[in-house]
């Protein structure tokens, strides 16, 4: 009697054990940022994107979950050919998420797979974006939104391929672009060039003005001064006239002839006295002769 109370109670615990085994395995709970796949014979039976708790059939049904989230892909650097043969270095990244779960685990199946898949379509768009375009029509100093456009077709052209599988590409973003190192320094030496010429210009430019600012200046002296040497010669030869009439005026009769011609020999009488030789010799004609032997008349 023991011994079958004691079976009894063994088969309860392995039943209740395998009802708890059962019950834990046939429900499943989905997060917030996931999608939850249910997995028969590998086909998927139903696709879950709202959290809470779900059933299963167990031991026949497995869950796969999958990423809601956007996520990063950083795209390892690939080289591109432009149109003019010159090879550059894109660095790039990708952000995406899955938006059909059941076309992703179909076509897909894993995260690993897709960011291989991304990275290809990713590399495809990039060379076929530039090998539209010169070298100089990426790297230079334009305006950046004029780059922004090719960003977008590249991204437009991404996305467009990864709907397939499932995937939603929310942008795709050049991280850097760079040239290989066998013709970096070729390009540094081109924009150095293109620099030197543009200053050139510009020096070049900027003689030419300076040259026409000096030239109206000069131009502009030169007529001061001429108009200045006028008025003054002008005004010189008033002064002269002036002179001479004020002198007429004031020797207008005999004796102030007389007593200006007298005033003309003393001075010049001075004039002859005026070195260390004191001796001169005069005719008795002489106006100074005369003036010195007879100063009353």
């Amino acid at each position: 009697m023991k011994r079958k109370s004691k079976a009894v109670l063994i088969l309860a615990a392995v039943l209740v054990l395998l009802a708890v085994v059962g019950i834990s395995s046939s429900v499943y709970t989905v997060q917030e940022n996931e999608y939850a796949c249910t997995v028969r014979f590998s086909k998927i039976e139903k696709t879950v994107s709202e959290p809470g708790l779900y059933f299963k059939v167990p031991y026949v049904d497995t869950i796969k979950t999958f990423p809601k989230t956007i996520m990063i892909y950083d795209i390892p650097p690939s080289e591109v050919l432009t149109s003019d043969q010159k090879s550059m270095t894109v660095d790039s990244y990708v952000l995406w998420n899955i938006r059909d779960p059941l076309t992703f685990y179909q076509t897909l199946g894993s995260i690993g797979e897709a960011e291989l898949r991304l990275n290809a379509l990713a590399y495809n768009a990039l060379k076929n974006a530039m090998g539209v375009l010169e070298q100089s029509q990426i790297i230079n100093q334009a305006d950046a939104s004029e780059r922004n456009d090719i960003y977008e077709a590249i991204t437009d052209e991404v996305a467009g391929y990864a709907a397939t599988y499932g995937i939603e590409v929310t942008d795709m973003k050049v991280k850097r672009l760079d040239l290989p190192e066998d013709n970096e320094q070729a390009v540094y030496a081109r924009m150095i060039s293109d620099r030197n010429q543009i200053a050139e210009k510009f020096t070049a430019d900027g003689a030419y003005e300076a040259s026409i600012i000096r030239n109206d200046v000069d131009r502009q002296v030169s007529i001061l001064v001429s108009d200045a040497r006028a008025e003054a010669a002008s005004i010189e030869a008033e002064g002269e006239r002036e002179y001479m009439r004020i002198l007429a005026d004031a020797y207008n009769t005999p004796d102030k002839r007389a007593f200006y011609e007298f005033n003309l020999s003393l001075d010049a009488l001075k004039d002859s006295l005026s070195g260390e030789q004191k001796t001169i010799i005069l005719g008795k004609d002489s106006p100074l002769a005369q003036l010195l032997v007879n100063p009353e008349e």
